[in-house]
């Protein structure tokens, strides 16, 4: 086999790979993926990772292009989001990797000038997971303070109240990711201020979104660094900024707050290691992709996008009202809705389920503390391209009459009550293959094409026990396969 027909051979099997995939444009996938419809984007991204593929971001002395072009992100970045010629900031992964290393930042900052030994981190129930990761990562506690029941949003006075001595970071949302509602950044900043402690605004999926929403629309609750007291702010460049993956800015109020979370050591016989990012080598090619999005797409160009999705969620908002047995949780503020049921004979699960056959997903989030069952709706501004949103509309209305057809999933009250008197940390591998039968994973981690039932029973087990068997489901799905080498 000649080189040209291995290499056609190696593309087909990676084609009929992503065949199985979701997905990623067209406006049909409702989670995890950004597009903004424009015509070429795709394919200028595509020449700008090709011509930085070969180059490591680890050490900016030997690549001085990464240098250039990382500080041009932030430069902007930090403009669009209220800093200031002391601004700093760092380009990163992605999100969780801004939230760590601002978790990370608080957390030694907090130990260096306050003499914090035992951090506590402060979130609203709604922040996003990877502030509980962070805590676990580096040793702080989680002080979770339950947000308003109605509006998702976090109380300033509560937020206020659980802040201590050892406080080293407050979290607000702009918005959070499971309702698309932005917290009272500016009482939650003040009140951390008053104390000592940062605050940091996790502005990841919305804050690119927020800032560019045309100058006639209403404008969002203030949230960014112009905001008194806040010294932190994350925004994804992949997400609303429409860059590839891989594209994340983390701001900091000024540099020497941003050092506190930089790594250096000169304590071994290699070369002087500094990190700014939890990575070391990393790829330059999604800094150099980012880049050339963010040439080609002007501001006024944003705030095209952020206009018609804006008008797509309004839409959608509206449109999901009229449909007998859905209602929306909370006032989405970004280009996020949750969509629960209050009816109970429709079941948020099987609606999904319903969507998900006909090549449409909505992402199910299952009930915690007050907010019930729901399905997740990321509005990029494909979704608003014309006449998608009334063929989503129509598509949920239909599957939401299917879902009341099937009836919910069920779950064994008997499973339930015994699996309540397990405890997470002494399962063993029969303990955890039995409930994952029953969960209907299989041992091979096949699962079901319809994941309702999947979704009920891990919705219904204690937290801790779910924690515990979500990593049996997804270990499953990557257990190696050996073979044959070449």
């Amino acid at each position: 086999m000649s080189d040209q027909e291995l290499d056609r051979e190696i593309i087909d099997r990676l084609t009929a790979l992503r065949s199985q995939d979701l997905p990623v444009r067209g406006g049909r996938t409702m989670a995890y993926v950004y597009d903004s419809g424009l015509d070429g984007l795709d394919e200028l991204a595509e020449r700008a990772q090709a011509t930085f593929a070969g180059v490591n971001g680890l050490d900016m002395t030997a690549f001085p292009s990464v240098v250039a072009l990382e500080n041009d992100i932030v430069g902007r970045a930090a403009r669009l989001l209220g800093g200031d010629d002391t601004t700093a900031g760092t380009f990163t992964s992605g999100g969780t990797e801004s939230c760590l290393l601002a978790v990370l930042t608080a957390r030694e900052h907090a130990r260096r000038t306050r003499g914090v030994t035992e951090p506590e981190l402060v979130l609203p129930a709604t922040a996003h997971a990877a502030f509980r990761k962070a805590a676990a990562l580096f040793g702080l506690t989680v002080v979770p303070v339950p947000v308003d029941p109605v509006t998702f949003r976090a109380r300033p006075r509560a937020m206020a109240d659980a802040l201590t001595d050892r406080t080293a970071l407050v979290v607000a949302s702009a918005p959070s990711y499971a309702h698309g509602v932005i917290d009272p950044v500016a009482p939650v900043a003040a009140a951390a201020a008053a104390r000592g402690v940062l605050c940091h605004v996790d502005a990841c999926i919305g804050g690119w979104y927020l800032a560019h929403l045309p100058p006639a629309l209403p404008r969002p609750p203030a949230f960014d660094l112009a905001v008194p007291g806040v010294t932190s702010l994350s925004v994804d460049l992949h997400k609303y900024a429409y860059t590839p993956k891989g594209a994340s800015v983390l701001l900091f109020r000024d540099a020497e707050l941003r050092r506190h979370g930089w790594f250096a050591d000169a304590s071994w016989p290699g070369y002087p290691v500094v990190n700014a990012t939890l990575q070391g080598t990393k790829s330059a090619a999604p800094l150099a992709a980012a880049w050339a999005v963010l040439q080609r797409i002007t501001p006024a160009g944003y705030g095209e996008l952020s206009g018609r999705v804006h008008e797509a969620v309004q839409a959608l908002v509206g449109g999901i009202g009229r449909i007998d047995g859905l209602r929306v949780l909370g006032t989405p503020e970004a280009a996020l809705i949750a969509v629960a049921s209050d009816d109970p004979g429709v079941d948020p699960f099987v609606v999904a389920d319903e969507l998900r056959m006909r090549g449409w997903f909505l992402q199910p989030q299952p009930a915690f503390g007050g907010s019930p069952a729901n399905l997740h709706l990321t509005v990029t501004a494909a979704v608003a391209s014309p006449g998608r949103i009334a063929l989503l509309l129509e598509e949920l209305g239909g599957a939401v009459g299917r879902a009341r057809d099937l009836g919910p999933a069920t779950v064994d009250e008997g499973l339930v009550d015994l699996a309540g008197a397990l405890d997470p940390e002494k399962l063993g591998p029969e303990e955890v293959a039995l409930a994952l039968r029953l969960a209907g994973v299989s041992a091979d981690g096949a699962l079901p094409q319809r994941m309702a039932p999947v979704l009920a029973v891990l919705q219904a087990l204690p937290s801790r026990l779910t924690e515990r068997l979500l990593p049996e489901v997804i270990g499953r799905l990557f257990r190696a396969r050996t073979g044959p080498y070449g």
